[in-house]
């Protein structure tokens, strides 16, 4: 079981970046690891998600503009969001996924965008 806490987000103007960062509490070496994102009014969506053997998938709206890493020295993962648009408003979401398919979530970080 791992806690996980977000930090990083704000407010910034169209096409500027930011850089959100997920640390746990514990080990992340077998956790599939992932951020999502729920607007006012919208259903969470999957952002962003790398598994425990590396492997990387994005959400089709932010392909070639954000970047997932993380780092299992240091139980942290990063998303890195650059050319923003205000469509990427939303709360911010760490998640984890265990072995068995079990969810861990963090509290959630307001990104704004908007000039």
């Amino acid at each position: 079981q791992v806690q996980l806490v977000e930090s990083g987000g704000g407010l910034v103007q169209p096409g500027g970046s930011l850089r959100l960062s997920c640390a746990a509490s514990g080990s992340i070496f077998n956790y599939a690891m992932g951020w999502l994102r729920q607007a006012p009014g919208k259903q969470r969506e999957l952002v962003a998600e790398i598994t425990s053997g590396g492997y990387i998938t994005y959400v089709d709206s932010v392909k070639g503009r954000f970047t997932i890493s993380r780092d299992t020295a240091k139980n942290t993962v990063t998303l890195q969001m650059n050319s923003l648009k205000p469509e990427d408003t939303a709360v911010y979401y760490c998640h984890a996924l265990d072995a068995r398919r079990r969810s861990y979530w963090g509290q959630g970080t307001q990104v704004t965008v908007s000039s």
